[in-house]
């Protein structure tokens, strides 16, 4: 069985049991429902634990079970098709050189990271139209100036 698969077996449970992904992350539980419903999603990985909870809970076989707990082939064709996910594509298009002007200017060269990261999505009424709410949160990592020597910082610094 192909990752691939899995995902279309786990999303076809969840369509017939006719349940919200609020039900399947509570039933998983561990960590937040974007990291959870990406792993059943095939972009992330489970814990031991809770590959068994989803095991429970879709009755997977033992292979099924350890294929959520395996690290994933992660991404998807560029750009992408799907109109939400387009539109994120979009906003790091036309505002990614800003972020990475302001964050430069602030901590200096180097990256936020995508691997070191906390995201919440909050649902905000809006008598115009509730509005969507994405927090994200990711570690500074200054990159290293390999062969650095004598007084040179060896890491990305913000200089003064």
């Amino acid at each position: 069985m192909k990752r691939e698969d899995l995902t279309e077996k786990l999303l076809d449970i969840k369509r017939e049991k006719g349940w919200s992904w609020k039900h399947v992350c509570e039933k998983i539980g561990g960590y937040s429902e974007v990291l959870i419903v990406g792993a059943i999603l095939g972009q992330m990985k489970l814990t031991k634990p809770q590959a068994a909870n989803a095991a429970e809970l879709f009755g997977l076989s033992k292979a099924e079970t350890t294929m959520l707990n395996e690290t994933p082939m992660r991404g998807m064709p560029m750009p992408p098709t799907d109109p939400l996910i387009y539109r994120f594509y979009e906003l790091v298009m036309v505002n990614g050189p800003a972020w990475k002007a302001l964050i430069e200017e602030e901590y200096g060269d180097g990256i936020m990271s995508a691997i070191d990261f906390d995201m919440v999505m909050e649902r905000l009424p809006n008598p115009k139209g509730d509005r969507v709410k994405i927090t994200m949160s990711g570690k500074f990592l200054p990159y290293k100036y390999y062969g650095a020597s004598g007084n040179v910082p060896e890491y990305g610094f913000k200089e003064e």
